[in-house]
């Protein structure tokens, strides 16, 4: 763990949790100063009705006394693809909105926070700011965005609602691209479970185990400290306790309240341990190329990965173990104690109903050539480059057999 050297551990966002917090949302954006709000959101959170849950929020403040609802975006994309950012920074520009309303899952999230900082600098193409896939901004170069922001997560997952993170995707370059700048988080996250108990038992699951990923990856980091540590460990705690439960009782407030803040704790420390994050690697490459949802690529890639470089995981094991309540022995040595810890999450993932493999994706020989060299230039791969035998070898046990013969 990192005691000596320089680290930065920044939690500027404000959050306000519970049943039915919702309802601060324009009283939150007056604070703020907003007078025209944006609310962006997807179509599949029209039809499930949550768009409207949030919407009529505006509609029961008398006029005058507060924000006006400006107008409602809802074309954004998988994988917070720039055509939606652009789009929506446009859209944003011609109602005159002064404040941004993101409701959704980490799509809608990233694309949010790009729209913010497409609007800050005047881009009309959020690519002209990411030109080699990847920009890190710090401060004090990187500074208060003046753009009211509130965020409501309606996936416990991503936890981009407290990041200062956001993947946006290239579709010219079929890449995964990263602008990190601690200003792009959003003013003010409403973590409001009675939003999330509508979420699908699939999409449940897999968004769960990006917020495990992020943990576990977190705890893992060669530049962890103390700081990060609290909030990975006491993150893998609750998702172990509370994702099965959701994914089979999705109705259960409690649970979703308590998988909402396990994932923000894990984008927490994910985020200023980052470091070597090679699962996050593996699922950005292959998600940019098969469009496989950024959350399952994780939840298959985890295990895998945490086989094939078992190096990175040794030291703290039995910690991790600790954590996900594994049952080992004293005498177990660290590569008993993580093969177990591997074995638990894969009884995880079977309780969950996630896959293994990506079979489903009728991935090829020739796909799996294509993603070594993804994998090698994915912006996640500066800090930890794999050999192309490590790629290739953990590639081939994301593909059924069946399917490569």
């Amino acid at each position: 763990m990192q005691t000596r050297t320089m680290s930065e551990f920044m939690l500027r966002t404000a959050i306000y949790s519970g049943s039915n917090t919702r309802a601060l949302v324009p009283s939150l954006f007056k604070g703020l100063g907003a007078k025209r709000v944006l609310l962006l959101s997807d179509r599949g959170l029209e039809q499930a009705g949550v768009v409207e849950k949030v919407a009529q929020i505006f509609s029961l403040i008398p006029q005058g006394s507060g924000p006006e609802l400006a107008g409602i975006y809802l074309d954004i994309a998988q994988d917070a693809e720039s055509k939606s950012v652009n789009d929506a920074a446009r859209y944003a520009r011609e109602i005159g909105a002064d404040g941004l309303l993101a409701v959704g899952g980490g799509s809608v999230l990233d694309t949010v926070k790009g729209v913010k900082y497409a609007l800050h600098h005047g881009l009309a193409d959020i690519k002209e700011a990411i030109p080699g896939g990847f920009v890190m901004e710090q401060f004090p170069k990187a500074n208060h965005i003046p753009i009211p922001h509130i965020a409501i997560p309606t996936t416990a997952g991503t936890g981009s609602e407290v990041s200062p993170i956001a993947v946006i995707f290239n579709e010219e370059i079929q890449m995964k691209t990263n602008i990190i700048n601690p200003f792009l988080s959003a003013d003010m996250a409403v973590l409001d479970p009675d939003l999330t108990v509508g979420l699908p038992p699939a999409i449940t699951a897999f968004t769960g185990f990006d917020a495990l990923t992020h943990a576990i990856e977190a705890f893992a980091s060669p530049t962890a400290t103390a700081l990060t540590d609290a909030h990975a460990l006491h993150a893998i705690r609750l998702i172990e306790k509370n994702l099965p439960e959701v994914v089979a009782n999705g109705s259960n407030v409690d649970a979703r309240m308590e998988m909402l803040q396990a994932s923000l704790m894990g984008i927490t420390a994910f985020s200023f341990a980052l470091n070597a994050i090679p699962v996050h690697n593996f699922a950005h490459a292959y998600g940019a190329l098969f469009r496989i949802p950024h959350g399952l690529a994780n939840a298959v890639f985890l295990p895998i990965v945490m086989e094939s470089i078992p190096d990175l995981y040794l030291p703290k094991a039995r910690e991790l173990a600790e954590a996900l309540r594994v049952d080992v022995s004293s005498t177990d040595d660290q590569q008993t104690v993580l093969a177990k810890t591997v074995e638990k999450i894969r009884l995880l993932q079977q309780k969950t109903g996630l896959p293994q493999d990506f079979a489903q994706y009728n991935l090829t020989e020739e796909d799996l050539a294509r993603a070594i060299p993804a994998v090698s230039s994915d912006p996640a791969a500066v800090n930890f480059p794999m050999p192309k035998e490590l790629i290739e070898a953990v590639g081939q046990r994301v593909v059924p057999s069946i399917v490569k013969n």
